[in-house]
Protein backbone atom coordinates (compact mmCIF):
# COMPACT_ATOMS: atom_id res chain seq x y z
CA UNK A 1 0.00 0.00 0.00
CA UNK A 2 0.87 3.53 -0.83
CA UNK A 3 0.69 5.64 2.26
CA UNK A 4 -0.84 9.35 0.60
CA UNK A 5 0.51 12.38 0.89
CA UNK A 6 -0.88 15.64 1.30
CA UNK A 7 0.97 18.46 -1.14
CA UNK A 8 0.21 21.91 -0.73
CA UNK A 9 3.21 23.80 -3.44
CA UNK A 10 1.49 23.69 -6.89
CA UNK A 11 5.46 23.95 -7.68
CA UNK A 12 6.08 20.57 -6.04
CA UNK A 13 8.22 18.27 -8.11
CA UNK A 14 6.19 15.15 -7.01
CA UNK A 15 3.65 16.88 -9.34
CA UNK A 16 5.49 17.54 -12.60
CA UNK A 17 3.67 14.60 -14.53
CA UNK A 18 0.26 17.13 -13.95
CA UNK A 19 1.59 20.38 -14.85
CA UNK A 20 -0.18 22.26 -17.82
CA UNK A 21 -2.66 19.54 -19.00
CA UNK A 22 -4.78 22.21 -21.03
CA UNK A 23 -1.45 22.84 -22.96
CA UNK A 24 -2.61 20.63 -25.59
CA UNK A 25 0.85 21.18 -27.97
CA UNK A 26 3.06 20.27 -24.43
CA UNK A 27 1.48 17.52 -23.62
CA UNK A 28 1.46 16.44 -27.43
CA UNK A 29 4.98 16.18 -27.19
CA UNK A 30 5.85 15.76 -23.78
CA UNK A 31 3.86 12.44 -22.79
CA UNK A 32 4.74 10.38 -25.85
CA UNK A 33 8.55 11.63 -25.45
CA UNK A 34 8.09 10.77 -21.33
CA UNK A 35 6.21 7.47 -21.39
CA UNK A 36 3.31 8.55 -19.64
CA UNK A 37 -0.21 8.74 -20.25
CA UNK A 38 -3.14 10.89 -18.34
CA UNK A 39 -6.05 8.72 -16.69
CA UNK A 40 -8.48 10.89 -15.29
CA UNK A 41 -12.10 10.03 -13.45
CA UNK A 42 -12.38 7.07 -11.20
CA UNK A 43 -13.85 4.83 -14.11
CA UNK A 44 -10.92 5.19 -16.86
CA UNK A 45 -8.09 5.42 -14.04
CA UNK A 46 -9.54 1.47 -12.86
CA UNK A 47 -10.12 0.70 -16.91
CA UNK A 48 -6.30 1.51 -17.27
CA UNK A 49 -4.91 -0.45 -14.26
CA UNK A 50 -7.19 -3.25 -15.30
CA UNK A 51 -5.73 -3.46 -18.87
CA UNK A 52 -2.15 -3.60 -17.19
CA UNK A 53 -0.93 -0.27 -17.81
CA UNK A 54 1.69 0.62 -14.68
CA UNK A 55 0.59 3.64 -12.12
CA UNK A 56 3.43 6.66 -11.77
CA UNK A 57 1.72 8.14 -9.43
CA UNK A 58 -1.82 9.31 -8.85
CA UNK A 59 -3.36 13.07 -7.94
CA UNK A 60 -6.11 13.17 -5.49
CA UNK A 61 -9.08 15.60 -4.30
CA UNK A 62 -9.21 14.52 0.06
CA UNK A 63 -13.08 13.83 -1.01
CA UNK A 64 -11.99 11.08 -3.33
CA UNK A 65 -10.05 9.14 -0.98
CA UNK A 66 -12.57 6.73 0.63
CA UNK A 67 -13.77 6.05 -3.20
CA UNK A 68 -10.16 5.15 -4.72
CA UNK A 69 -9.67 3.17 -1.02
CA UNK A 70 -9.03 -0.20 -2.79
CA UNK A 71 -6.99 1.38 -5.34
CA UNK A 72 -5.03 3.36 -3.02
CA UNK A 73 -4.21 -0.15 -1.12
CA UNK A 74 -3.15 -1.67 -4.01
CA UNK A 75 -0.71 0.87 -5.28
CA UNK A 76 2.79 0.57 -5.55
CA UNK A 77 3.19 4.37 -6.58
CA UNK A 78 2.82 7.26 -4.76
CA UNK A 79 -0.70 9.12 -4.25
CA UNK A 80 -0.64 12.71 -3.75
CA UNK A 81 -3.19 14.67 -2.23
CA UNK A 82 -4.10 18.08 -3.17
CA UNK A 83 -7.03 20.57 -2.42
CA UNK A 84 -9.19 21.36 -5.68
CA UNK A 85 -7.90 24.87 -5.84
CA UNK A 86 -4.38 23.35 -6.11
CA UNK A 87 -5.05 21.02 -8.56
CA UNK A 88 -6.61 23.51 -10.51
CA UNK A 89 -3.23 25.95 -9.89
CA UNK A 90 -1.45 22.99 -11.10
CA UNK A 91 -3.39 20.79 -14.36
CA UNK A 92 -5.06 24.24 -15.60
CA UNK A 93 -8.66 23.47 -15.26
CA UNK A 94 -11.07 22.72 -13.01
CA UNK A 95 -10.66 18.64 -11.70
CA UNK A 96 -14.28 18.27 -11.53
CA UNK A 97 -13.35 14.20 -11.06
CA UNK A 98 -11.16 14.47 -8.49
CA UNK A 99 -8.76 11.50 -9.28
CA UNK A 100 -5.70 11.94 -12.14
CA UNK A 101 -3.12 9.13 -12.39
CA UNK A 102 -0.06 9.40 -14.35
CA UNK A 103 -0.06 5.70 -15.82
CA UNK A 104 3.65 4.38 -18.23
CA UNK A 105 2.71 4.13 -21.80
CA UNK A 106 3.43 0.55 -23.37
CA UNK A 107 4.68 -0.24 -26.76
CA UNK A 108 2.71 -0.30 -29.42
CA UNK A 109 2.02 -3.65 -31.41
CA UNK A 110 3.29 -4.34 -34.60
CA UNK A 111 0.13 -3.94 -37.42
CA UNK A 112 0.88 -6.94 -39.14
CA UNK A 113 0.51 -8.68 -35.93
CA UNK A 114 -2.84 -7.35 -35.10
CA UNK A 115 -4.01 -8.15 -38.50
CA UNK A 116 -2.94 -11.78 -38.19
CA UNK A 117 -6.34 -12.51 -35.31
CA UNK A 118 -8.45 -9.83 -36.54
CA UNK A 119 -11.57 -9.93 -38.75
CA UNK A 120 -12.93 -6.73 -38.49
CA UNK A 121 -10.58 -3.68 -38.34
CA UNK A 122 -10.97 0.30 -38.21
CA UNK A 123 -8.39 2.46 -40.75
CA UNK A 124 -8.08 6.01 -39.55
CA UNK A 125 -6.56 8.57 -41.19
CA UNK A 126 -5.94 12.17 -40.05
CA UNK A 127 -8.04 11.88 -37.27
CA UNK A 128 -6.81 14.77 -35.51
CA UNK A 129 -9.25 15.34 -33.15
CA UNK A 130 -9.16 13.76 -30.04
CA UNK A 131 -12.79 14.30 -29.39
CA UNK A 132 -13.86 12.23 -32.59
CA UNK A 133 -10.89 9.96 -31.99
CA UNK A 134 -12.12 8.85 -28.75
CA UNK A 135 -15.27 8.57 -29.75
CA UNK A 136 -14.79 6.04 -32.49
CA UNK A 137 -12.73 3.85 -30.15
CA UNK A 138 -15.81 3.73 -27.73
CA UNK A 139 -17.92 3.09 -30.65
CA UNK A 140 -15.29 -0.03 -31.99
CA UNK A 141 -15.33 -1.27 -28.17
CA UNK A 142 -18.94 -1.37 -27.92
CA UNK A 143 -19.77 -2.57 -31.67
CA UNK A 144 -16.94 -5.47 -31.60
CA UNK A 145 -14.26 -4.44 -33.58
CA UNK A 146 -10.84 -6.35 -33.41
CA UNK A 147 -8.66 -3.12 -33.94
CA UNK A 148 -7.93 0.30 -35.21
CA UNK A 149 -5.11 1.19 -37.25
CA UNK A 150 -3.65 4.75 -37.06
CA UNK A 151 -2.01 7.23 -40.18
CA UNK A 152 1.50 8.37 -38.66
CA UNK A 153 -0.66 12.27 -38.21
CA UNK A 154 -3.48 10.82 -36.28
CA UNK A 155 -4.15 11.88 -32.80
CA UNK A 156 -2.67 10.09 -29.71
CA UNK A 157 -5.51 7.67 -28.60
CA UNK A 158 -3.98 8.34 -24.99
CA UNK A 159 -3.98 11.52 -24.98
CA UNK A 160 -6.08 12.94 -21.92
CA UNK A 161 -9.57 14.10 -23.97
CA UNK A 162 -9.00 11.31 -25.96
CA UNK A 163 -9.18 8.88 -22.87
CA UNK A 164 -11.46 10.67 -21.27
CA UNK A 165 -14.34 10.37 -23.94
CA UNK A 166 -13.77 6.93 -24.65
CA UNK A 167 -14.74 6.11 -21.40
CA UNK A 168 -10.90 4.19 -21.20
CA UNK A 169 -11.85 2.18 -24.39
CA UNK A 170 -8.54 3.04 -25.89
CA UNK A 171 -7.31 0.13 -23.27
CA UNK A 172 -10.05 -2.21 -24.84
CA UNK A 173 -9.01 -2.07 -28.80
CA UNK A 174 -5.99 -2.98 -29.53
CA UNK A 175 -4.28 -0.44 -32.17
CA UNK A 176 -1.12 0.10 -34.12
CA UNK A 177 0.23 3.15 -36.32
CA UNK A 178 0.69 2.10 -40.23
CA UNK A 179 3.45 2.95 -41.57
CA UNK A 180 4.62 4.40 -44.08
CA UNK A 181 1.38 5.86 -45.29
CA UNK A 182 -0.29 5.15 -47.57
CA UNK A 183 1.85 2.37 -48.89
CA UNK A 184 1.00 0.33 -45.46
CA UNK A 185 -2.11 -0.05 -46.70
CA UNK A 186 -1.19 -2.83 -49.05
CA UNK A 187 -0.57 -4.74 -45.41
CA UNK A 188 -3.75 -4.75 -44.72
CA UNK A 189 -4.80 -6.23 -47.96
CA UNK A 190 -1.96 -8.60 -47.70
CA UNK A 191 -3.76 -9.62 -44.93
CA UNK A 192 -6.81 -10.71 -46.79
CA UNK A 193 -8.55 -7.95 -45.84
CA UNK A 194 -11.19 -6.31 -48.35
CA UNK A 195 -11.08 -2.10 -47.73
CA UNK A 196 -13.60 -0.53 -47.83
CA UNK A 197 -13.56 3.91 -48.00
CA UNK A 198 -16.12 5.52 -46.07
CA UNK A 199 -16.88 8.47 -47.62
CA UNK A 200 -20.00 10.75 -48.80
CA UNK A 201 -19.86 10.94 -52.28
CA UNK A 202 -22.88 10.08 -54.99
CA UNK A 203 -20.78 7.86 -56.95
CA UNK A 204 -19.74 5.25 -53.55
CA UNK A 205 -22.32 2.63 -53.52
CA UNK A 206 -24.81 1.99 -50.15
CA UNK A 207 -22.72 0.23 -47.25
CA UNK A 208 -25.60 -1.92 -46.52
CA UNK A 209 -24.63 -3.54 -50.02
CA UNK A 210 -21.34 -4.20 -49.38
CA UNK A 211 -21.71 -6.12 -45.66
CA UNK A 212 -19.36 -9.04 -45.64
CA UNK A 213 -20.33 -12.33 -45.14
CA UNK A 214 -19.45 -14.10 -41.89
CA UNK A 215 -15.98 -14.97 -41.46
CA UNK A 216 -14.34 -12.86 -44.09
CA UNK A 217 -12.08 -9.82 -43.59
CA UNK A 218 -13.28 -6.13 -43.56
CA UNK A 219 -11.12 -2.95 -42.99
CA UNK A 220 -13.38 0.05 -42.68
CA UNK A 221 -11.37 3.27 -43.68
CA UNK A 222 -12.55 6.45 -42.08
CA UNK A 223 -10.79 10.47 -42.48
CA UNK A 224 -11.10 13.17 -40.71
CA UNK A 225 -13.58 15.28 -40.08
CA UNK A 226 -14.49 17.87 -43.35
CA UNK A 227 -11.82 16.43 -45.52
CA UNK A 228 -12.46 12.92 -45.55
CA UNK A 229 -10.24 10.31 -46.70
CA UNK A 230 -7.29 11.83 -48.97
CA UNK A 231 -7.38 10.89 -52.54
CA UNK A 232 -4.55 8.06 -52.17
CA UNK A 233 -6.30 6.41 -49.30
CA UNK A 234 -9.62 6.14 -51.59
CA UNK A 235 -7.41 5.06 -54.68
CA UNK A 236 -6.04 2.10 -52.08
CA UNK A 237 -9.35 0.77 -51.52
CA UNK A 238 -11.11 -2.00 -52.44
CA UNK A 239 -14.54 -0.41 -52.86
CA UNK A 240 -16.23 3.28 -51.54
CA UNK A 241 -18.99 2.80 -49.37
CA UNK A 242 -21.42 5.56 -48.25
CA UNK A 243 -24.28 5.72 -45.55
CA UNK A 244 -27.11 6.67 -47.59
CA UNK A 245 -28.74 10.61 -46.00
CA UNK A 246 -32.27 12.20 -45.61
CA UNK A 247 -33.93 15.35 -45.20
CA UNK A 248 -30.43 17.04 -47.36
CA UNK A 249 -27.92 16.40 -44.88
CA UNK A 250 -25.09 15.15 -46.40
CA UNK A 251 -22.86 13.54 -43.95
CA UNK A 252 -22.80 12.83 -40.32
CA UNK A 253 -20.23 13.64 -38.24
CA UNK A 254 -16.75 11.25 -38.40
CA UNK A 255 -17.76 9.65 -35.07
CA UNK A 256 -21.29 9.12 -35.63
CA UNK A 257 -20.79 7.56 -38.83
CA UNK A 258 -18.34 5.19 -37.43
CA UNK A 259 -20.69 3.66 -35.51
CA UNK A 260 -23.10 3.05 -37.80
CA UNK A 261 -20.55 1.74 -40.26
CA UNK A 262 -19.08 -0.42 -36.99
CA UNK A 263 -22.53 -1.94 -36.57
CA UNK A 264 -23.13 -2.92 -40.29
CA UNK A 265 -19.84 -4.50 -40.55
CA UNK A 266 -19.73 -6.62 -37.67
CA UNK A 267 -23.44 -8.06 -37.69
CA UNK A 268 -22.65 -10.56 -39.72
CA UNK A 269 -18.92 -11.30 -37.67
Amino acid sequence: MSEPSTITDPADPRLADYTGLTDVELRRRREPAEGLFIAEGEKVVRRALAAGYRMRSMLLTPKWLDVMADVIAEADAPVHVVEPDLAEAVTGYHVHRGALASMERQPLPDAADLLAGARRVAVLEGLVDHTNLGAIFRSAAALGMDAVLLSPDCADPLYRRAVKVSMGAVFAVPYARLEPWPAALGTVRAAGFELLALTPAETAVDLASLVPEAGARTALMLGAEGDGLTRQALAAADHAVRIPMAHGIDSLNVGAAAAVAFYAVTATR
